[in-house]
């Protein structure tokens, strides 16, 4: 009743895929992505269950992983996945490693299957299945071998070690998007004119935004950073905090740092360009990173860019501030009556240590954006890059999300349908990775809920790209 097959992983070829198709002589063909899968008493047989129950063209299941420490003692540990859903389109979605297909539906996929990939050869062909069933019941075993924290694999999809393999998953969420009539074409974007300002709307020309909660170990180094930072003549900056009702001093080093900042001002000391130290403290109802965000953007102190910099990390050095501006805007560096390249600008940011020593993969530049079809590739990845700038009269007709994971990725998916986004592919951000980053070290609950949070993103833009 079943064929069974056995793959290195998700990347394969399209060969491998029809070899698979063409080989398989039962009524249900199993693809398995690792070695030595153990069956639950009859799991095989409730996968066939239910694939019968809901004519569905390919099942997966919850399972377990069986995990091995140093003393050679194994674990098993649940692992649960999450539904599908039509914006699932990140090719790293994590079915497990038991796929069960409808031969029938698998062979007829196959036959539709008309571009040669050396590695998408399974994103394609799961791209192109119209019912992919979750199984919420743990049937099964399998033996995990990448042990690593989940902030260690979270850069995976950027190491240019797997430019090649992302260039190819590239090409098939393009030719998928064509086929659903999701594809947006190069150049179509609306015009960032017709939204019209005054520049005595806007009391500085930037504005960096801070928001934090509980980060009194790092929260110093931000602010410095950014108050370090240096602009041209004609050009003004500030620093926006906004604390979220921290409870271990972080909103007293801010106060701290914003009494010397007055004080050398006062004495004339200030050398820089900023135009003060915007301290926001939040009520306590809930807010979250987007939530944050959006009390800064509409404050009246912020300026007409709103540039980012998360509480425990800094900038590169004193340009970066000047770099976005530059980048944004559009005559002899000065933006006038909405004249304005981009609704929205990314930089380039460095992995760092605390110590500033840099971590692999290095330098994070998202070379995959491209002019041309970086708003379609934008639904294949899980996020655009940092540092983000944007263009505030354009943020606040939009806003954040309020939620603590995400709120950036959709913003720059909302903004990418309808206006164009500039990249700096100069490193100007450190991004320092340590023991309490938010996505250091989630368990595999966390990841289902961040995973199925940005595919619910994917999701809803995709309809609204339909619609378009």
């Amino acid at each position: 009743m079943i064929s069974t097959f056995y793959l290195p992983g998700r990347v394969c070829s399209t060969k491998a895929i029809k070899e698979i198709a063409e080989k398989s002589s039962a009524k249900y063909t199993m693809i398995c992505l690792k070695p030595e899968i153990e069956w639950v008493y009859l799991g095989q047989e409730r996968m066939i269950q239910v694939m019968e129950m809901t004519g569905a063209t390919m099942v997966y299941a919850d399972h377990f992983q069986k995990i091995t420490n140093d003393k050679l003692q194994i674990t098993n540990i649940e692992a649960p996945v999450i539904d599908y859903q039509i914006g699932a389109l990140r090719d790293d979605f994590d079915f497990g490693a038991v796929l069960l297909w409808d031969t029938a539906k698998l062979k007829a996929i196959v036959a539709q299957m008309d571009s040669e990939y050396e590695f998408a050869g399974l994103y394609d062909l799961r791209l192109r299945a119209e019912k992919l069933e979750h199984i919420p019941e743990y049937l099964y075993y399998e033996v995990e071998t990448d042990t690593r924290k989940s902030g260690e694999k979270l850069f995976d999809y950027v190491d240019p070690r797997n430019r090649q393999v992302q260039i190819e998953m590239e090409a098939c969420v393009t030719e998928h998007l064509k086929r659903i009539g999701a594809y947006l074409k190069p150049g179509e974007y609306k015009k960032l004119s017709d939204i019209r300002i005054q520049d005595s709307e806007y009391p500085v020309t930037a504005s960096v935004i801070i928001p934090c909660k509980n980060r009194a170990r790092t929260i110093a180094d931000a602010v410095r950073s950014a108050l370090a930072q240096k602009v041209r003549d004609g050009y003004s900056f500030n620093v926006i905090v906004v604390d979220d009702n921290s409870t271990d001093g972080t909103k007293e080093i801010v106060e701290s740092i914003l009494t010397a900042e007055r004080s050398n001002s006062a004495s004339g000391l200030t050398s820089n360009s900023a135009s003060g130290l915007v301290l926001i403290n939040q009520d306590p109802t809930w807010h979250a990173i987007g939530g944050n965000w959006n009390v800064a953007i509409h404050d009246p102190r912020c300026g007409k860019y709103a540039i980012q910099l998360d509480s425990d990390d800094t900038y590169f050095d004193e340009t970066t501030v000047q770099k976005f501006i530059d980048q944004f805007e559009m005559v002899n560096g000065k933006c006038e009556n909405g004249k304005c390249r981009y609704g929205m600008v990314i930089g380039t940011y460095q992995l760092t240590n605390m110590a500033g020593e840099i971590l692999p993969p290095g330098v994070i530049d998202h070379r995959e954006w491209t002019d041309d079809n970086g708003r379609n590739n934008a639904l294949r990845i899980n996020g655009l890059g940092a540092p983000r700038g944007f263009y505030v009269p354009l943020l606040r007709t939009i806003n954040y999300p309020t939620t603590k994971y995400g709120e950036d990725y959709a913003v720059g998916l909302r903004i990418s349908r309808d206006y164009p986004i500039g990249r700096i592919y100069d490193v100007v951000y450190n991004c320092r990775r340590w023991e309490d980053n938010s996505d250091a070290n989630c368990d595999i609950v966390a990841m289902n809920r961040n995973n199925w949070y940005k595919d619910r993103l994917r999701t809803w833009e995709l309809l609204s790209r339909l619609a378009y």
